[in-house]
């Protein structure tokens, strides 16, 4: 199975996947991770996007596509992958949609968390406070945020027109969260 966990920064798809990964044996492909160690690698790509993040700027298509591209082989014998933070436009999913009919697979289901942009704000800056993780300063994740709600939003009608869309109510505790999940999932068959 595949899926893609679709919402704002902060909107809890990390912990989200991460109960996935544990519960279901997925695989989780997380953009935002794979740029975090690439930058902390030193590697090239690293020093290439790193600017790029802390200013609240978006990785182009391409570099967030070959990373996704280069990470599908290994998903052989999982449970399946889980897409966090990708696609983020219609390109990006256009994109996916083709490397994984190449693969002989699909994408099964989208959940969509929706949160208020309030709240995520106010979990933001409780993070920077706590972790000084430099995409999380209120000034980037206002950009962020901003890039989020007129680049991604066409992605909504995307996945509904396919019938794929299911939406979460992000605001309830992880626990709710993460049963409102189990159960899309499980009416997958």
């Amino acid at each position: 199975m595949n899926l893609i966990l679709f919402g704002p920064p902060a909107a809890g798809k990390g912990t989200q996947a991460q109960r996935l990964v544990e519960g279901r044996g997925m695989v989780q492909l997380s953009t935002g991770d794979m740029l975090r160690a690439a930058i902390a690698s030193g590697s090239a790509l690293g020093r290439r996007v790193e600017g790029i993040i802390q200013r609240g700027e978006l990785v182009s298509d391409d570099i967030v596509i070959s990373l996704i591209r280069d990470r599908l082989p290994g998903l052989a014998g999982s449970g399946g992958a889980i897409f966090d933070g990708f696609p983020r436009t219609v390109a990006q999913a256009e994109a996916l949609d083709a490397m994984l009919v190449q693969a002989g697979q699909g994408i099964d289901t989208v959940i969509r968390l929706v949160v208020d942009d309030l709240v995520l704000t106010a979990r933001v800056e409780g993070r920077f406070r706590e972790s000084g993780r430099p995409d999380d300063n209120p000034q980037s994740f206002a950009k962020r945020l901003a890039a989020y709600n007129r680049d991604t939003a066409p992605l909504i009608p995307y996945y509904r027109a396919q019938g794929k869309l299911v939406e979460v109510d992000g605001m309830a505790d992880i626990q709710a969260v993460a049963a409102q999940i189990a159960q899309a999932l499980d009416s997958l068959g």
